[in-house]
C-alpha cells in the first residue's frame, strides 16, 4: 500500500507526517464546532469566512513580496487568521443591520476580488525579482497535505488549541444560546457575544483547515461531521462523540484514498465524510 509506504519509509516519512498530523488536528478541532453551526444554521456563514480568507492570503502574499519574501510560512498563515478573524466580525456587524445573507454576500465577494487581485500582483512580483512563487491557486483553493510542513503542524495544533480552550471556557452559556436561543437572555447570555466569539472561532477554524482541505472545501468539515453527530446522538455527549468519530474518520479515510489514488486532499476528506453521511442517513434514528 502507498500509504504505508509514504508514512514508514524515513525517506518519505517526514514529508507526509506533518500533513497527516495537522489533518488530525483539524478534524479535532472541527468536530466540536461542526455541531453548533448545524444548530444555528451557520453553514453558509462558514461558506463566505472560508472563502473571505482568500482575501486575507492575497494581501498576506503582496505584503510579503514587497518584503522580498517569496513561498509561504507559518507567520502568514498567522496573518491570514488575524484577517479571517476581521472578516467573521465583519459578518457580524453587517448582519445586524442587512441580514445574515446579504452581509456573507458582501464579505465574500469584496475580500475574493481583493485576494484575487493582490494574488496576482504578488505572484508578477516575484516572478520579476526571481524569488520562490507563491503557493498555486489550486493548492489554495482545495489544498495540499504536502504543503504542510513541521513549522505549519506546529501554527494549526497551536490555533486548534486556542480554539479549543476558548469552546470549554464558555460552553455552558454557547450551548444555551445555541439550543435556545430566545430564553438564553433570561439566563444573562447576551446572544451578540456568543454569536461573535463563535464566527471568531469558526474563522481561525477556517484557516486552518485552508493548508489540508482548501478555501472551497473548509466548509465541509465544519458542516458534515456534526450532522452525523446530530443524527446518531442522543444528547449532546453522544453527539459529540459521533462528530468526533466521525471527523477523524473521514479525515484519515479521505487521506487513504489521496495517498492510494494520487488525488487531492481535500476533496478525498469531503468525499469521504459524504458517504459516512449517507450511511448515517441509513441508520434508523436512535429513540
Amino acid at each position: 500500500m502507498k500509504t504505508i509506504e509514504y508514512l514508514f519509509t524515513p525517506e518519505l516519512a517526514p514529508m507526509f507526517w506533518p500533513g497527516v498530523i495537522a489533518a488530525v488536528v483539524i478534524a479535532v478541532l472541527c468536530a466540536p464546532l461542526s455541531p453548533l453551526v448545524v444548530l444555528k444554521k451557520l453553514s453558509f456563514v462558514g461558506q463566505g469566512v472560508s472563502h473571505a480568507a482568500f482575501g486575507g492570503v492575497g494581501l498576506t502574499l503582496f505584503g510579503a513580496s514587497v518584503l522580498g519574501i517569496g513561498g509561504w510560512n507559518p507567520l502568514m498563515q498567522a496573518c491570514v487568521a488575524v484577517f479571517a478573524v476581521a472578516a467573521g466580525l465583519w459578518i457580524a456587524v453587517l448582519s445586524r443591520r442587512r441580514g445574515t445573507d446579504t452581509a456573507i454576500g458582501i464579505v465574500l465577494a469584496v475580500c475574493m476580488a481583493v485576494g484575487f487581485v493582490f494574488y496576482r500582483l504578488a505572484a508578477d512580483r516575484l516572478a520579476r525579482e526571481g524569488l520562490p512563487p507563491p503557493p498555486g491557486i489550486e493548492d489554495v483553493l482545495f489544498g495540499s497535505v504536502l504543503g504542510v510542513g513541521p513549522g505549519g503542524a506546529i501554527v494549526t495544533t497551536a490555533a486548534a488549541a486556542a480554539v479549543l480552550v476558548l469552546l470549554w471556557w464558555i460552553r455552558r452559556p454557547l450551548l444555551t444560546w445555541a439550543f435556545d436561543e430566545s430564553t438564553a437572555g433570561s439566563f444573562g447570555v447576551e446572544g451578540e457575544r456568543m454569536c461573535a466569539a463563535l464566527l471568531g472561532m469558526l474563522s481561525i477554524a477556517v484557516v486552518a483547515t485552508m493548508q489540508v482541505a482548501g478555501v472551497v472545501l473548509a466548509t465541509a468539515l465544519l458542516v458534515l461531521p456534526g450532522a452525523i453527530g446530530l443524527r446518531l446522538g442522543q444528547n449532546m455527549r453522544t453527539v459529540a462523540v459521533a462528530s468526533l468519530a466521525a471527523a477523524i474518520a473521514g479525515v484519515l479515510g479521505g487521506l487513504v484514498i489521496s495517498f492510494e489514488l494520487g488525488v487531492q486532499a481535500g476533496p478525498s476528506i469531503v468525499l469521504t465524510l459524504a458517504a459516512l453521511f449517507a450511511l448515517a442517513r441509513a441508520i434508523p434514528r436512535p429513540v
